[in-house]
């Protein structure tokens, strides 16, 4: 396996020199926030997305250090970024058994193959002294279509667009309270530390890799799908205070969703009225070292179709705590990060309706409990030398409720669990800093409710490990 998709990686290496023959100009000219705050990449971010101190500063105040693009003195620089991936990526055993004809197929279309994952533009920078943020359009270029191909696809992806203000006492050499507005469209991608979901490890992942089928509702399950409006308080770099309301992204609001499968039932989650996320932290800065211990959580009232908003919904309500630590020197940078989210799931729509005709609502969820619980665990360290050569280690978990209706049945009888868990192990390397090279081994222990036969076909959990090569390019 690591034979072939180091071969591979061969022709990944090929574009690399062709990124760094490219001139860029000096290091400050990228990406967009770079040009706009004449600043080097390593000022905002560890490795991207990671945030500094600094970067954690630039960000609550609303992307607004530095030069607006455009001005009465002229054009400044160009708010635009531009991403784009390319990998390989090989699964330690590749076929299994399909369960309707019994035949065997490949788990991974374009297994150990060189492949264009997609890429990115982002509208990025500062509109005025209060106002900045970015708006990402992506194209998925292995996008699954509804016949189970692979097919590129382009969509908004994230936003997150501020009004910040600050206040400092009288001969203060920084601001005793920051404070601001965010519209977003993605639980967590307001936030500035990466212990929670959108910014946290892994930072890229294969997306042609099997991955377990249950995750809470806060990591993932409203992505591109809704409109996020809060506020936040900062106060004396101590104490951090945020409180959002998530709402169905239709209507005037639509735009944050753009490009998403509106048109299919299940294609996009649907929010009874205005849901809260709240975000409390405290923070602590001395030397090279910074710190963070909080909690977040989100209570949000779904409807099983989004075809049918006439329905009672079902109600998620997730509740984390996190912590996170750097070590941020030249030429030595350590950081880690945790978070655990405990989310209970009551089914007061879709129970009911699966309870008497064996099926849910529309393409909703057909439970066999009116409540289930879902656990996650995260854990990593990282350290880089010189900014230039990382390595990661992490450990993920994922235990919760058994369930018939959610999960399936056992070869016995017994309904199965959404238990999954293992580790990552990653090493980086940054030839210039708009480019990264990235080996990532990711190993199951557990895979969808099972270490050995999880699928009723003979399929265990390792049967998932998965090598992924990738090369991550930004200017």
């Amino acid at each position: 396996m690591f034979d072939r998709v180091l071969s591979r990686a061969g022709g990944i290496a090929l574009l690399i020199g062709l990124f760094a023959c490219v001139r860029f100009g000096s290091a400050v000219a990228v990406p967009a926030f770079a040009r706009q705050t004449e600043q080097q990449c390593i000022a905002c971010h560890v490795s991207f997305p990671e945030l500094t101190p600094y970067g954690r500063y630039f960000k609550l105040t609303g992307y607004t250090i530095g030069k607006p693009a455009l001005s009465s003195d002229g054009l400044h620089h160009i708010p635009l970024a531009v991403m784009a991936e390319a990998s390989v990526t090989s699964t330690r055993h590749n076929h299994a058994v399909d369960p309707d004809t019994g035949e065997t197929v490949s788990v991974n279309q374009r297994n150990n193959s060189l492949v264009f994952s997609g890429a990115s533009v982002f509208l990025a920078g500062k509109a005025t002294d209060y106002v900045g943020g970015f708006i990402e359009w992506a194209y998925d270029n292995l996008a699954t279509t509804a016949d189970g191909t692979l097919g590129g696809h382009s969509a908004v992806d994230n936003v997150d667009i501020r009004l910040a203000g600050k206040y400092s006492a009288a001969g203060a050499a920084e601001p005793d309270l920051i404070y601001g507005a965010t519209l977003h469209n993605n639980p967590t991608v307001q936030d500035v530390w990466n212990s929670t979901p959108v910014w946290g490890f892994p930072f890229t992942s294969s997306p042609l890799a099997q991955t377990p089928a249950a995750a809470t509702l806060i990591d993932g399950g409203l992505e591109q799908q809704v409109a996020g409006l809060g506020g936040y308080v900062y106060w004396k770099k101590a104490l951090y205070g945020e409180l959002s309301f998530y709402r169905t992204a239709d209507g005037a609001f639509s735009a944050l969703r753009a490009g998403q499968d509106i048109h299919t039932d299940g294609g996009v989650a649907a929010l009874k009225g205005y849901n809260p996320y709240w975000r409390i932290a405290y923070t602590h800065e001395w030397g090279p070292n910074s710190m963070m211990v909080g909690t977040y959580g989100l209570v949000a009232d779904r409807y099983p179709s989004n075809f049918d908003t006439s329905t009672p919904t079902d109600r998620f309500r997730d509740i984390a705590a996190d912590a996170q630590y750097q070590y941020i020197t030249d030429p030595h940078v350590f950081t880690a990060q945790a978070t655990y989210i405990h989310e209970k799931q009551s089914y007061n729509a879709s129970f009911p309706v699966a309870a008497a005709t064996g099926a849910g609502i529309g393409a909703g969820p057909a439970p066999a409990n009116p409540t289930d619980t879902l656990r996650t665990f995260k854990v990593k360290g990282t350290y880089y030398y010189n900014r230039q050569y990382g390595g990661t280690l992490a450990y993920f978990s994922t235990t919760g409720s058994a369930d018939a209706g959610l999960y399936g049945e056992d070869a016995e009888g017994r309904a199965r669990k959404p238990d999954s868990a293992g580790y990552i192990i990653e090493l980086d390397y940054l030839p210039i800093q708009n480019v990264r090279l990235v080996l990532q081994y990711t190993a199951y222990n557990k895979f969808n409710g099972a270490a050995t036969n999880f699928d009723g076909n003979g399929r265990n959990a390792r049967d998932n490990d998965t090598l992924f090569f990738n090369l991550w390019v930004a200017f």
